[in-house]
């Protein structure tokens, strides 16, 4: 081979990496730009019903070729919703497999008469391509976002008895999926330590490497904070919507009695995920989605984590970081990054304790600030792209 022709590497995705919008595009982009340092790269992106091309979205020569596959149309109505997930518990299949799930063939024709050195799979819901990617690729990796298993079983103990019941039968077949697939891959990544070490106890035979969460380097933004508070993320998403929830009837009525001033404000895509918790109340801010969440973190005085299930690491606590912003966290939400409580963040796991804490920063701009020097420290040191990348042997 000539030397001047560099390796190739393909990377199978559920969402675009780009815009730089949320935790799971964020790590894919990470990953996405590691390869392109040294290899052409592939990319196959799947596209929700009605979205944008994600070509004229994606950085000009960051890959050589992208394959778009498109979803079918589904039903976003409760009741549409409700009787796909019913069906998806009668057949034993998590909702995220089924959705992306038959497209087999399309992926077999993109990587056809081609060979890669690499092929990752993000997330997963999409590691049954195994057998597609592996057929044209000399090592395969797939990067677990989240340990889906831990995932459901966390979520069923906040969710009424149905939900509960749903995400117990969803959080076993995830398991089975998880035992299945995780061994046949060359390397497996997780986001955390404790994640590793569920992936190794759900398959002992798969080779299991930390690979953290990260941002690209960016100088802190310099925006006037206002007198509020501020939660992000994908509001569609099953933790972030019962934190919402969470937050909404036992911590928020607190500061909302004790600081007459104070507003909260929800940044990320899907608001209408949680409109039931916010509609009525003219000192909720719904933003819904940014072009620059780290920019609008950095317009509160407090970013507040009140997740009460999760996995992976939060990439709202380092976007926080980013921000100069502080966080209040439960000990789940920070779970997975090397925090100590009063020195880069404050936990609380009560509502009354989360709402003392916030009252707490707000009451007190010089530990404000230290928190802020603290994250924004340790982000630096451990979760940029750069220094997250030494992780990573390919």
């Amino acid at each position: 081979m000539p030397s001047d022709v560099r390796p190739s590497a393909l990377l199978l995705a559920p969402e675009t990496p780009y815009p730089l919008a949320g935790g799971g595009a964020l790590r894919t982009a990470s990953l996405l730009h590691y390869l392109a340092q040294s290899h052409d790269v592939d990319l196959i992106v799947f596209r929700q019903p009605g979205g944008p091309d994600p070509a004229q979205r994606m950085p000009a020569g960051l890959v050589r070729r992208m394959t778009v596959i498109d979803l079918p149309a589904n039903g976003r109505s409760l009741a549409a919703r409700t009787l796909r997930n019913s069906a998806r518990m009668l057949r034993r299949v998590p909702p995220l497999v089924d959705r992306f799930s038959g497209f087999a063939a399309q992926i077999a024709h993109a990587v056809e008469g081609h060979r890669y050195e690499i092929g990752v799979i993000e997330h997963s819901w999409c590691a049954a391509y195994y057998d597609q990617i592996a057929a044209s690729c000399a090592c395969t990796v797939l990067d677990l976002h989240n340990i889906e298993s831990a995932l459901h079983a966390l979520c069923a103990a906040t969710e009424n008895p149905a939900g509960a019941l749903a995400h117990r039968v969803f959080g076993h077949a995830s398991r089975e999926l998880e035992r299945r697939w995780l061994p046949r891959f060359t390397q497996v990544l997780t986001a955390s330590e404790s994640d590793a070490a569920a992936a190794s106890a759900i398959a002992p035979a798969a080779r299991v490497r930390v690979y953290p969460n990260a941002l690209p380097s960016r100088p802190m933004p310099t925006e006037t904070k206002c007198d509020s508070i501020v939660f992000s993320g994908n509001m569609e998403y099953h933790p972030n919507r019962s934190a919402v929830r969470f937050f909404r009837r036992e911590v928020w009525p607190l500061l909302r009695e004790r600081r007459p001033e104070l507003v909260w404000r929800l940044v990320g895509k899907n608001p209408e995920a949680v409109r039931a918790f916010t509609f009525g109340d003219p000192r909720i801010e719904v933003t819904g989605e940014v072009e620059d969440a780290v920019r609008e973190l950095a317009k509160s005085k407090v970013a507040v984590v009140p997740l009460l299930a999760g996995s992976g690491t939060r990439l709202k606590i380092l976007e926080a970081w980013a921000a100069g912003t502080p966080v209040v966290s439960t000990t789940i939400g920070a779970e997975g990054l090397p925090v100590r409580d009063g020195q880069h963040l404050l936990l609380a796991d009560s509502a009354s304790q989360m709402a003392g804490a916030v009252e707490r920063l707000l009451a007190c701009s010089d530990l404000r600030a230290s928190l802020a020097v603290a994250g924004r420290l340790l982000l630096e040191k451990e979760f940029t792209w750069e220094k997250a990348w030494r992780h990573l042997v390919f």
